[in-house]
């Protein structure tokens, strides 16, 4: 039998276009694989999940979880919607940014460069900078229900 336990979520958000699931779906599912070694280390228990931007944005429920955006604006649109939401914790020679709220009271995170193998330096940055702390964070963060009915929400 299957275990359905409600383990904890953290999602892994790569853009939809031809390019992105070209490029950045590898780069989503090797950040997963960093996520899960890290997550192991601390003591942590995820079930991580790479999905499309169209999939995150258009299904309320997934976006109370902790979730890592990979890509860039141009062709992930959950980083084109943070663009302006979230704030820069590292850009380095207009080559490659990495968004997060510095005190990750919302664990949500942009990782993009100009092209691709920035993107891929940016996502090696964040798992040796940041990840232990983002994964501090998202194990103790209680995701807020989001009532079906509502149609603000």
């Amino acid at each position: 039998m299957a275990d359905d336990s409600p383990s904890r979520l953290l999602l892994i958000v790569a853009g939809s276009t031809l390019r992105a699931e070209e490029r950045d779906r590898p780069l989503a599912y090797y950040l997963k694989q960093q996520v899960e070694h890290a997550a192991d280390k601390i003591g942590a228990e995820f079930r991580v999940l790479v999905v499309a931007d169209f999939r995150w944005l258009n299904d309320k429920p997934l976006q109370v979880w902790p979730t890592i955006s990979v890509g860039g604006p141009g062709v992930n649109a959950l980083a084109h919607r943070w663009f302006e939401e979230v704030p820069f914790s590292l850009a380095v020679d207009e080559q490659y940014c990495i968004q997060m709220d510095p005190d990750l009271d919302e664990p949500r995170v942009s990782i993009w460069g100009m092209d691709n193998p920035s993107t891929q330096i940016a996502a090696a940055v964040f798992v040796a900078r940041f990840l232990p702390r983002f994964l501090e964070h998202a194990a103790t963060f209680t995701p807020d229900p989001v009532d079906p009915e509502d149609p603000d929400e």
